[in-house]
Formats: C-alpha cells, structure tokens, sequence
C-alpha cells in the first residue's frame, strides 16, 4: 500500500476531526483512503448556468461528512454505494466527460476525497482537460483543505444549509455547522469572488450558493439569507431550492416527513427578492424525487454508449 497522503494517516481533512488512520479504518464519513464513485453522467438537472445545453459532466462520490437524514442521494451519502477507482481512473472519466461535451466537471460530494481529487485534477488537467472544475459541496469544510484547492478549482457550488445549529445537529449530526459553513463560504469566495460567466451564459468561475427549503422553517431560511447579504452582499449568485421530500430517514422526523408547501417556498423567494439578491436562481415549484439520478448498488460508473441518456432533463 502506497501512503501518499499523509493527511489520511490521522485525518483532518473535514471539519468532523476524526482522527482515525484512513489506510486502517474509517471515520465519520465511512470513506477510506481509495476514492469511491457510484455514478458519473452528463446531468442537466443542475442550475442553467451548469449544465447549458449538453449537461454538467458530473461525478457522485459515495459517502458524505454530514449525516442529513433528509439526504436525496441517501444510498451513495449515507450507505456508500459506488466502485472503487484509483486517481488515473477517474482523470479518465473526467476527460471523456468533456468529450462528451460537458461544461464542466461536477465534483459532488467530494470533500472526503480532498487530497485524491487534488492529484486526480492535476492528473486530469496534465493529459488535457480544459473545462471548468466544480467542487459541488455542502459547505462543512476545513480553510486548510479548501486551501489546497486554490488554482484548481474554478467554479464553488456549496449550500448553506442552517442558519441554527440545533438543526444542524439535529439533522445533520454537525453542531459547529453554520458557523464553519459561512467561514467557509469565505475562502471559496476569497478564491474565485462571484459568478461568472461566458458570453454563452455559461458558469466559468466564481461561486453560487445553494439553499434548499425545508418544511416548517427548520432550515431558519430567513436567517440564511439574512446571513448571507451580510457577508457576501446582494451580487452573490444564490440558488433557492424547492425541491425537498421525504427522502432517507425523513420519515422518522414528523416535522420533515412532508413535501414543502408552495407558499413556504414563495415566502423564502419574498425575502431574498426583499433584500435585493441580484443573481437569484429559482425553481419551479415541485416536491418529488424525478430529479434523483437512479443510484446502483455496484454499477460500471461510466458508459460512453448511454452517456447522452443518463439524467432527466427539466423545464425551467
């Protein structure tokens, strides 16, 4: 076994501080020192910005640091589904994806693999990838590690989950979460500033910011935005998600074991609007799991035939 990273050996890549040695054991986030992949495609379920016409080139890592019980990618995040593939693999997958056609490279749930995905970026950009990295997070992040990520990553796609952290314990199982979320948010933004875009319209640096809406306020969403405009100002690209359901333990929570209502959304777009966000994203309301890429236990992740099939493509 080759130890290249010693920050596995006593692992502090996330903000969950473990400690364990990750070529022995695992840790909160269940991943060890290999980088595991359950599904890779060309995803147009993303922000216009992302995926264009041709799709996000998206890759979804098996595993997660938070432990949402709410988790719309519950069988990768939380019971690991995926395969198993080493860094040069993966640049693989990243170079057929863009020539696919892909806009981007889209990391999602990544933050456990920080110091592969670091080698596997410089693997990639090596051999010809030229596209955009986006490093699509939930935001529960060490300064250091995202430090190691300065001049690779081009494009931040974090959420900011809670505004509160009795939910964040709650139904994250992360006490500390607002206040290491919003940090951050800082060094992203400290790193690539606000969105930007081509003449195309399509994301090519900077960072937006991700909000789902959670049914009966849980998710303290007024106090998000308010957060938010405090720190960052009203030309932050900000997405307001609609889409939650009951999804992975949900149902074992009465208060999260409904759809969110219309007008719990409408209230949420009112006082972004109020507050003068200028690069808002919104959703057409909806509360269902048609957006949910079809996880397999053990899957072959990438399929150059089907590739143009993979995902749903929606309306808005």
């Amino acid at each position: 076994m080759n130890l290249q990273y010693p920050q596995l050996i006593n692992c502090q890549v996330c903000p969950q501080n473990c400690r364990v040695n990750r070529y022995e054991t695992t840790g909160f986030c269940k991943a060890d020192y290999r980088l595991k992949i359950n599904l890779a495609q060309l995803h147009h379920g993303e922000e216009p910005v992302f995926s264009g016409i041709n799709g996000s080139g998206t890759i979804f890592f098996s595993y997660c640091n938070l432990r949402c019980v709410f988790c719309q990618n519950y069988p990768i995040s939380h019971l690991g589904w995926g395969t198993y593939y080493d860094e040069e693999e993966c640049a693989q997958i990243m170079l057929k994806l863009q020539e696919a056609g892909a806009h981007n490279i889209n990391f999602v749930s990544p933050t456990q693999y920080t110091p592969q995905l670091v080698q596997t970026i410089k693997i990639a950009r090596e051999n010809g990838l030229s596209i955009p990295i986006l490093w699509n997070s939930n935001a529960y992040e060490n300064v250091s590690t995202l430090q190691s990520l300065a001049g690779l990553v081009d494009i931040y796609l974090p959420d900011f989950k809670y505004a509160h952290s009795f939910y964040s314990k709650k139904y994250s199982s992360a006490t500390d979460y607002p206040e290491i979320a919003i940090i951050a948010l800082e060094e992203m933004f400290r790193q690539v500033g606000h969105l930007q875009l081509d003449s195309e319209g399509i994301a090519q640096k900077g960072i937006l910011v991700r909000h789902l809406v959670l049914p009966n306020h849980l998710s303290s969403t007024k106090q998000v935005l308010y957060i938010l405009y405090e720190h960052f100002g009203p030309e932050l690209a900000l997405s307001l998600m609609a889409q939650y359901y009951p999804a992975g333990r949900a149902n074992e929570f009465p208060e999260l074991n409904r759809s969110l209502k219309r007008e719990e959304y409408e209230e949420a777009v009112e006082t972004a609007e109020a507050l003068g966000f200028k690069n808002l994203y919104l959703q057409k309301f909806y509360s269902s799991p048609e957006w949910t890429p079809d996880f397999q236990p053990h899957n072959e992740v990438f399929d150059e035939k089907k590739l143009h099939f993979h995902g749903k493509k929606r309306n808005d």
